[in-house]
């Protein structure tokens, strides 16, 4: 075989920052919008940091844009980064650790007990991923300042003044040569902020955001810590018990952990290690599970003479927990710290978790009343919906053997090839099923609105006729039993009227998905269709808009335009339907993803669950974030 030439002078090694800019995602996760807010997370939790060991109490956030591209700074009243130089390198700290992959003081105990920033890179990264980083340190009566550029100084650390107080402020814009996102998301940086203020009582924190048209103000501060955030959690829901609070240390790992149990059919649940939020959980959580799922469990088969089969999954149903660990030098997978690795931790938070429950459930026996029934129904309702599946399976409901007569399959088998329309109403099914292309284009309809899943038992859900025909078309099973490599379609595609109720019917399949089948979510097998709002002719051109600003863009061009607006699909004749909505060449379509599972699983539960008021408080919350509503 010909090596090509290969040898020692093809060998490429990237210095300084030039690692980070051509490989970003491994150090941010992305370039979409979660790894341009993981850059800002870098920032705020390294002040955190400060104030976790004692030294800072005030951080303010500011939000702006400019050239079409956000920019963050980011204050503190911390200690200030150190500026003297270091040995003979001839650098400040300052621009070592702006300019060095794993630099900083947090490789050992001695500056930070505790820190969330523990691979000496976070700095780093935001500026080897920024237009331009400014950094301003306040520090030994004098104020100092340098500039760096995409990882590299632009100018020299200067003193530019003198100062009573001490702290960090550092201005940076992301990178468009790097991120395909241009702003951070207000939402998720909110909750983010949300949360620290209620993890470290006492820690104001300020969010100003200057990017719109009127400048917003708003201050995070928590004087009672998580039991506080647990009542946010909890919403409105109607509670089982009271909040139970438990904190202790061993081996220098502070446990806490608040937890309350609601009515509800889900586990709304949130870890963190050193103040940063672990979506995926880890071995903390794992630990905390064990322990619910022991102490309830011996409470019950102490006190309760002819108990159900109770599972893990039956101790979790309803509860609402807060999982906060602090430790030195924990084990992340990976550098957005989206998992706890540390095996040590397990035991002890199940140590911790479990001790202080069963002494709880002993002395508060009307509190252990409460759960011990919420889980032993939880457990009912389990097996109930186990017999129906198995019922269904018994009939081939479920399995993919005889599929449901509704669907107009497609004549290729090969999944990587072939698609499924999932339709609402009868002639929008009719338009769709003449217009496709029978090839490689299934249709699967719909009567109107689905259950919704949210606020529903698992017997009703695996009773219910809809939802059976879309699992028995897909060819996957459901739940537990759910297997990703029996979808019989690689795309899965909703298709609704662009109206109020289309969206609704949309949703209420996403809720089914994302609870009974997400690993269709999290392989990429979703997708929302697209239908043009506007059909405008002006001469002989016909144009399909999406939006009212395009059809108030062409109205202005051309203003003797014929304008139709499509109030469902069944206005569509095939022809039309296939042109702009199903042809792989013209349409479009939205890919559905999840970019932070906590904040997705809260949404469904607030958004579609039975806490009425609690949906009516987050809509009131949130009102002004939505950037466009469609009517």
């Amino acid at each position: 075989m010909n090596d090509n030439g290969y040898s020692a002078k093809d060998i490429v090694v990237l210095s300084g920052t030039m690692g980070v800019r051509k490989r970003p995602a491994m150090y941010i996760g992305s370039t979409g919008s979660s790894g341009l807010i993981h850059l800002l997370y870098e920032l705020i939790d390294n002040s955190v940091d400060e104030a976790v060991a004692g030294y800072c109490n005030n951080i303010v956030i500011e939000l702006g844009s400019e050239d079409g591209m956000d920019f963050a700074k980011v204050s503190d009243n911390g200690r200030g980064i150190p500026v003297d130089k270091i040995g003979d390198s001839g650098k400040s700290a300052l621009e070592v650790i702006m300019t060095s992959l794993h630099s900083g003081a947090k490789f050992d105990s001695k500056i930070y007990k505790v820190s969330g920033g523990l691979h000496g890179v976070g700095l780093t990264v935001i500026n080897a991923l920024s237009e331009y980083t400014e950094v301003e340190v306040r520090k030994d009566g004098s104020v100092y300042r340098q500039r760096f550029s995409r990882g590299v100084p632009v100018s020299a650390l200067d003193m530019i003044g003198g100062s009573d107080e001490t702290g960090t402020s550092i201005r940076f814009k992301p990178d468009r040569e790097i991120f395909s996102a241009r702003s951070f998301d207000t939402m998720v940086l909110k909750d983010h902020v949300r949360d620290l203020a209620f993890l470290n009582p006492g820690l104001r924190i300020e969010l100003i955001d200057r990017r719109g048209d009127a400048e917003e103000r708003q201050v995070f501060v928590s004087e009672k810590g998580i039991i506080e955030l647990l009542d946010v959690l909890a919403g409105q829901s109607e509670r089982v018990t009271r909040p139970i609070m438990i904190k202790k240390e061993i081996d220098s790992v502070a446990v806490s952990v608040a937890m309350i149990y609601v009515k509800s059919y889900s586990e709304k649940l949130i870890s963190f290690v050193n103040n940063v939020k672990t979506p995926e959980g880890g071995t903390h959580v794992t630990g905390f599970h064990a322990a619910i799922s022991r102490a309830i469990l011996s409470y019950v088969q102490k006190n309760v003479k002819k108990p159900p089969n109770i599972e893990g999954d039956d101790t979790r149903e309803g509860l609402v927990g807060i999982v906060s660990i602090m430790m030195h030098d924990p084990e992340f997978e990976g550098q957005t710290k989206e998992k706890l690795g540390s095996q040590s931790v397990r035991n002890i938070v199940d140590n911790v978790v479990y001790q202080s429950l069963t002494v709880y459930l002993e002395e508060n026996p009307s509190e252990a009343s409460g759960i011990s029934g919420s889980v032993m129904r939880a457990a009912i309702a389990r097996e109930a919906a186990k017999n129906a599946r198995d019922v269904a399976r018994k009939r081939n409901l479920f399995d993919g053997a005889v599929l449901p007569g509704k669907l107009s399959d497609c004549t290729e088998s090969d999944p990587n090839r072939i698609e499924v329309f999932i339709v609402e109403g009868e002639s929008a099914a009719g338009s769709s099923k003449q217009g496709r292309d029978r090839f490689t284009q299934a249709i699967l309809p719909l009567k109107g609105k689905i259950l919704n899943v949210e606020k529903a038992s698992n017997d009703r859900i695996f009773g219910n006729a809809e939802l059976r025909a879309m699992v028995t078309a897909f060819g996957t099973g459901i739940g537990d039993s759910f297997d990703i490599s029996k979808l019989r379609y690689g795309r899965i595609i909703l298709l609704t009227d662009a109206d109020v109720d289309g969206s609704h019917i949309k949703t209420l399949l996403l809720t089914f998905f994302y609870r009974y089948m997400r690993p269709l979510i999290d392989y990429g097998r979703v997708y929302i269709a697209q239908p043009p709002l506007y059909k405008i002719t002006y001469g002989k051109s016909v144009n399909y808009v999406y939006n009212d600003r395009d059809m108030e863009e062409i109205v202005k061009r051309e203003p003797k335009s014929k304008i139709q607006r499509y109030k469902g699909l069944g206005e569509m004749n095939p022809e039309q339907l296939w042109e702009t909505t199903m042809n792989p060449e013209n349409r479009v379509l939205k890919h559905v993803t999840i970019k932070d599972v906590e904040l997705a699983d809260s949404l469904f539960t607030v958004l579609m669950g039975v806490d009425v008021q609690g949906r009516r408080k987050f809509l009131e919350e949130h009102s002004t974030d939505v950037s466009f509503l469609d009517i």
